[in-house]
């Protein structure tokens, strides 16, 4: 990717972290900006000629802070010497030290993705002139972005304070000529993949060690690649409620501008929108009662048209004689006395009803968590702060801060929330979808959307096991990790925050929403179809048949000279000449979109075939975004 993002430490975005850590974005470096961070490396260099005692600089870390740096190594007077020595001063021996020993972390790697963001994030962070390094490292971290050398970051070891200490120390190893890096695609030493990519190792000078490693970066980098799949996932969470509503032929009511404006969360108001967007032209929701028929077994004698024949299914309906409309002859007198696929009901279940409050709340959530995201990717996190320019300060305290900025727990709270609204995003989906295979609440459709003549086929019955097990996975990993701090250095960091943990859950639990959502899609495809080609079927037969045989489609017709038979015939016929006059039906423009890109690599399953294929298909079209273009 051509595109280069120039950093100044105030004005990152996260669509450019996204640039970066997914697209291959480059960086560059403001050089005005530049100056300011050269102007805090020296102020920490004049400092310490003076002999000044700063922390992290000229004494140790955390609860070693009380142990100030002597001139000369005491193990060099040790008996027989120090045949280890390291090269260089005690304060570089200082910052080299805490990067190698705290590079400890456990697990399988993160992906390229997370750990490019997390170099980006720390040289963003850098760029503020708060920090002590020298331009020299900040330019050589830029460089190993630049040159797609990516650190092995084992995942586990952070607790959010001081911030990500472990991670962020293997990603500054590499840059010292440690640890363990990839490079196009190969596993490496941290040395041999700076060599191969024309780049040497660095030594670290005063802070810059607590520079690189003390941070928020990693927990930054999951949350925010966390959300920006959370924002695709909620666009198409709203198209998978928007196929199934079309499939259910439900009631556009509840999604109205009017109704959401007396309870206006922006979330719920965004979704209302989005759905009803998705919805436009769609002539199967508000569909009349009467219309709608249900799904019978195909059999040889149940189409005699020849366009007809290929039907994989039946039609039917039930009538109403006169003396079983007692107490509703208002409702008959809007709707003709046929029962059909849809329940007399002038409401749609919760999942369906109620998808603009459940959907539009996860929304809010996930703007909160950006809100904080947003601010976070411009802060500084590392500590202490240098503030080189309070020139008039007596005592060097007043110029070096140590603060509580690497603390996570803004992130931590922000992404506990993200992540309790996860599963009810997918719980939701599957609902719905549970709705549509089941024969007692899917308004007429067959059960687990299959002719089943046979006995023999299970259809879409067990996509419905698989997202139930994806939701409870999901609602067993959504208990927050922020609320459970364990103590680290010695009691010196005595409240922790998890965040690390918190982001990294809310990041994996992103394929697994994904994968219920697919499902969904999936599952309200097929139900589409069946019910558009219920429908359109029993337009063509009051078209082509007349009465007589739409008459012999209907359940409890009294035969010629019983009673109430003239009624029948003339209802019947009022039946023909609603379906003969509706038109086309089909669903809203956004669903027929996604709709026929679905088609295009999935067929409708007329009978059980392998499923395990469309499966992988669907998730997969669900990740890559292509089911919501527009989006």
């Amino acid at each position: 990717m051509s595109e280069t993002i120039l950093l100044d430490g105030s004005s990152l975005t996260r669509a450019q972290l996204v640039a970066v850590a997914r697209q291959g974005a480059s960086v560059a470096l403001d050089q005005a900006q530049l100056r300011r961070v050269q102007r805090a490396a020296d102020f920490l260099a004049e400092k310490v000629s003076c002999g000044e005692p700063t922390y992290g600089v000229t004494t140790g870390f955390g609860s070693n802070a009380d142990k100030l740096l002597g001139a000369h190594r005491v193990r060099d007077e040790l008996p027989g010497g120090n045949p280890h020595a390291p090269e260089g001063t005690l304060l570089e021996e200082l910052q080299h030290n805490l990067i190698i020993t705290h590079a400890v972390c456990v697990g399988k790697p993160f992906g390229e993705d997370v750990v490019r963001a997390m170099l980006l994030i720390r040289i963003n962070t850098l760029m503020r002139g708060h920090s002590g390094i020298r331009v020299g490292t900040l330019e050589a971290l830029a460089a190993m972005l630049n040159a797609g050398v990516v650190p092995v970051v084992p995942e586990k070891g952070s607790v959010g304070a001081s911030g990500d200490l472990a991670p962020l120390s293997h990603l500054a190893i590499v840059l010292l000529g440690g640890g363990e890096a990839f490079w196009q695609g190969e596993r490496l030493s941290g040395a041999e993949a700076l060599k191969r990519a024309g780049l040497a190792p660095i030594r670290l000078s005063f802070k810059e060690g607590l520079a690189l490693n003390n941070g928020t970066a990693q927990m930054l980098a999951t949350a925010a690649l966390a959300l920006d799949a959370l924002e695709h996932l909620l666009d198409t969470a709203d198209l998978a409620a928007a196929m199934t509503l079309d499939a259910f032929a439900g009631r556009s009511g509840a999604l109205r501008a009017d109704v959401h404006a007396l309870r206006p969360h922006p979330g719920q108001v965004e979704t209302a929108a989005h759905v009803r967007e998705l919805l436009a032209d769609s002539t199967l929701l508000d569909i009349p009662y009467h219309l709608v028929p249900r799904f019978k077994p195909w059999s040889a004698e149940a189409w005699s048209e020849a366009d007809d024949q290929a039907l994989s299914f039946d039609i039917g309906w039930d009538w109403v004689p006169a003396n079983q409309r007692h107490g509703r002859e208002a409702f008959y007198a809007r709707f003709l006395p046929f029962k059909g696929g849809k329940k007399h009901q002038p409401q749609d279940a919760y999942s369906l009803r109620c998808m603009p409050q459940v959907h539009g709340a996860v929304r809010d959530a996930w703007a909160q968590a950006c809100r904080v995201i947003d601010v976070e990717l411009n802060s500084v996190t590392d500590n202490p702060l240098i503030f080189p320019d309070n020139d008039d300060a007596p005592f060097i305290e007043e110029q070096v801060i140590s603060a509580g900025h690497f603390h996570g727990m803004p992130l931590a709270l922000a992404m506990s929330y993200v992540k309790a609204a996860i599963p009810v995003l997918a719980s939701i989906s599957e609902r719905r979808l549970n709705k549509l295979v089941d024969p007692a609440t899917n308004d007429g459709l067959p059960a687990f959307l299959t002719g089943n003549e046979d006995g023999t086929d299970s259809g879409f019955m067990i996509v419905q096991y698989t997202a139930a097990a994806l939701v409870n996975d999901l609602a067993t990993r959504a208990h927050p990790a922020s609320v459970y701090s364990v103590p680290t250095s010695a009691n010196a960091e005595d409240h922790v925050s998890m965040g690390a943990n918190e982001a990294r859950h809310v990041l994996e639990m992103m394929e697994d929403l994904g994968h219920v959502l697919a499902l969904e899609l999936y599952t309200a495809a097929q139900a589409l179809d069946y019910r558009q080609e219920m429908l359109n079927a029993a337009r063509r037969l009051a078209n082509r048949g007349g009465w007589q045989a739409l008459a012999a489609k209907i359940a409890n017709a009294p035969r010629e000279g019983q009673p109430h038979y003239e009624q029948f015939v003339a209802e019947v016929q009022q039946l023909v000449a609603a379906l003969a006059g509706a038109g086309d039906f089909h669903a809203g423009a956004g669903v027929r979109d996604a709709h026929a890109i679905l088609r295009r690599h999935i067929g409708f399953m007329h009978r059980d075939r392998a499923m395990d294929g469309d499966v992988r298909t669907v998730c997969a079209l669900v990740q890559q975004g292509a089911l919501c273009p527009a989006a």
